[in-house]
């Protein structure tokens, strides 16, 4: 008899997940199914898992496939379980190619076909359908977006829009495993295929993409900038409420774990009232950059000053009194470096940010009692240390963070869409609109007309 494994978290049991195991029990006699526990998908990184995970059991069990059900709870269990059963065959889905090779060494390894549009037929009656979404702008982040999403619950990224031929072959051989249609013309028609739409486009096309989406009563997570001027942000907001849509400014900071704890610590109180927030965020882009080469649409502020922004807005506030900037350009006018110093009443700030210009990445918030660091690179926030004026005392935290950020932002955005998370408290629409309003005043300030 020959013996079949496979393993899920079959969260939100859905047609591909059928299909999966149909094709799974016809590998051999003997199928045995590994439905993974709420904590250990946490542990390997997948959010928002929905379904208890009793419910996901008998999803399993009504399909008449597995002939055993086993649970799945701690690493290393993969070979624990395919020696205890004498297995010949460990299958999964081919979005896992090469992950699991190392268990060639145990018994025959098969990677499985996924389903495409597997939303498209649930299973079971459900509201909390699988939400579609299709990506705008087909670039470095657009990939590390798809490969992110498959440790979120409740989406599929289905489809992809670029008018860039360019930039969409490059998508296309990069992500060849996933089944991902693309457009590269008729927006229209793209949005009529999906639910959402993240954009990651550049910077110029962001507000005119989103509020085309919006008007379509499709779900939108932006890219910094959301848009150039107050007035634009305002407006995508105002259209989102009016659409019963949601319209989140994708910052990912704002949406890890230990970057919320290390706001838990500072509105605490541990370190006194806040009197400064420094924030800096840079790298070294390669001289033929788009960043580097465009003074109109790139360079440093552009893009990287949302994120060092974001924690002084999140911290001292959206009523600051005056900011100014300066900037280092490079030969062609591009800022390279940007300084923006920012005084509220009884506090200030100093965001850094570099598009060639290389400097501690740490994020610092001085208080009145002690200080807050969080270390390089503060945006992912995977420990801090609170400091006080005695320096033998030192509180360390090391929060719990997975993947590069992606997932928690993404699985943010899937939760709002199905209201599980209704208050905006980690990034809300006055915070991104304020941090709009700074950029429009670095826009006027270098005397750039869009």
């Amino acid at each position: 008899m020959k013996k079949v494994i496979t393993y899920g978290t079959y969260d939100l049991f859905h047609e591909g997940h059928y299909k999966l195991l149909k094709r799974a029990k016809e590998l051999g006699d003997y199928l045995i199914v590994g439905v993974t526990t709420e904590h250990f998908d946490e542990a390997r990184g997948k959010l928002n898992v929905v379904d208890p995970i009793m419910k996901r059991i008998e999803n399993v069990k009504n399909t008449g496939l597995a002939d055993m059900i086993i649970v799945e709870d701690h690493e290393g269990q993969k070979i624990e379980d395919i020696q205890k059963y004498n297995v010949d065959i460990f299958t999964v889905g081919s979005d896992w190619i090469g992950t699991f090779d190392y268990l060639n060494a145990f018994c025959k390894v098969v990677y499985l076909e996924r389903t495409p549009n597997i939303s498209s037929t649930m299973l079971r009656s459900s509201s909390f359908n699988i939400t579609k979404v299709g990506l705008v702008g087909t670039g470095r982040i657009a990939e590390r977006f798809v490969a992110e999403a498959r440790y979120a619950s409740g989406l599929i990224v289905t489809s992809a829009y670029n008018p860039d031929i360019e930039s969409v072959n490059q998508f296309k051989k990069n992500c060849s495993e996933y089944e991902i249609d693309i457009y590269t013309d008729k927006y229209d028609e793209f949005l009529e295929k999906v639910d959402a739409v993240y954009i990651a486009s550049t910077h110029e096309t962001h507000y005119k993409y989103a509020k085309v989406a919006l008007k379509k009563g499709k779900h939108v997570l932006c890219e910094k900038p959301l848009a150039f001027t107050k007035k634009e942000s305002i407006e995508l907001y105002n259209l989102a409420k009016n659409q019963g849509v949601v319209l989140m400014e994708a910052i990912k900071a704002a949406y890890c774990p230990g970057f919320q704890q290390l706001l838990n610590v500072v509105q605490s109180g541990k370190i006194g009232d806040i009197k400064d927030v420094e924030a800096c965020f840079s790298r070294i882009a390669t001289v033929e950059s788009r960043e580097r080469k465009d003074p109109k649409y790139g360079g440093a502020f552009l893009e990287y000053g949302g994120n060092a922004l974001m924690p002084i807005i999140k911290i001292l506030g959206q009523n600051y009194q005056s900011v100014t900037f300066d900037s280092l350009d490079n030969e062609l006018g591009t800022d390279d470096y940007t300084k923006v110093q920012i005084r509220y009443k009884d506090a200030m700030a100093t965001a850094k940010v570099g598009m060639a210009v290389k400097s501690e990445g740490q994020l610092i918030v001085a208080g009145t009692k002690g200080y807050v660091i969080a270390q390089s690179p503060w945006w992912l926030t995977e420990k801090f240390d609170v400091r006080y004026e005695d320096e033998s005392i030192i509180e360390h935290y090391e929060p719990k963070f997975i993947g590069d950020g992606l997932r928690y932002e993404i699985s943010e955005f899937i939760a709002k869409i199905h209201q599980l998370g209704e208050n905006a408290y980690k990034l809300t629409a006055g915070e991104s609109i304020a941090i709009t309003d700074i950029t429009e005043k670095f826009i006027k300030w270098r005397k750039i007309i869009y």
